[in-house]
């Protein structure tokens, strides 16, 4: 009986509580990633649509913001100078933690889709991203921009503007690029919806990312046989070393 009224009282709370105006329903076209010994890459569809038990409030246009981050490891980033004609490392900064992937994808420009104070709350730009706490240097921003520009180059860092496609105020989908050389670990999806710069809703979706076939059987022996695995190393090295003499031999002779 006193279950029975719990429940009760669950559902005249439920129903009671206001209905969201606008959620978003989304899905990816891969489940999961497998790193193999030959992989060059993937891509990663993101769909989705707006569900709405009101029509829109007011004059401001609904925006996407979608973001794939890896697992985030902690990072040194060096500072260069030239001292007598020669490269050196001049300074050093220690990031906490970085993502090693990250992806910013929107319908509009970021400034424009998302204010400050929604961006500190949920972080989702790169500078938000990236923690460095309590370094206590007054130029860590600037380590912060290198670590950003760097990675911006090879590929793990994106921002890709208006590559949200909209359609309707409905309806978006967006492609988002994984480059070779992913970590390996679990990487957030994040779909967010805002309006007039504040977060209207929010869903995320994990993509396991493994590495599978003789790249795992490589991986799990180096990590937890590391004894083995250099006695094999040093064996096929012997073992290529003397066909490649054998080979050499016998065309000469």
């Amino acid at each position: 009986m006193r279950a029975r009224v719990l429940a009760l009282c669950a559902l005249a709370l439920a129903l009671a509580a206001p209905v969201q105006a606008e959620r978003v329903v989304a899905g990816l076209s891969q489940e999961a990633i497998a790193i193999t010994t030959n992989f060059a890459g993937s891509e990663i569809l993101v769909y989705g649509a707006v569900q709405r038990a009101a029509p829109p409030p007011g004059a401001e246009p609904l925006e996407v913001i979608v973001t794939v981050q890896g697992p985030s490891q902690p990072v040194t980033v060096r500072r260069k100078e030239r001292r007598f004609g020669i490269w050196v490392n001049a300074d050093a900064s220690r990031i906490d933690a970085a993502p090693s992937f990250y992806a910013v994808s929107t319908t509009a420009p970021l400034a424009q889709a998302l204010s400050q104070t929604e961006d500190l709350r949920h972080r989702i730009t790169l500078d938000q991203a990236i923690r460095a706490v309590g370094t206590g240097r007054s130029d860590q921003p600037m380590f912060n921009a290198a670590l950003i520009r760097i990675r911006g180059e090879d590929g793990t860092y994106q921002v890709n503007e208006g590559a949200v496609r909209f359609r309707e105020q409905t309806l978006f989908d967006t492609a988002v690029r994984l480059p070779a050389n992913l970590t390996e670990g679990d990487y957030l999806t994040r779909i967010i919806l805002t309006r007039g710069g504040a977060v209207v809703d929010l869903h995320e979706q994990l993509i396991p990312v493994r590495k599978v076939g003789l790249e795992r059987l490589i991986y799990n022996l180096a990590h937890e046989r590391p004894l083995i695995y250099g006695i094999l190393s040093l064996v096929i090295a012997i073992a290529a070393g003397w066909m490649a003499s054998a080979v050499f031999r016998y065309m000469r002779g």
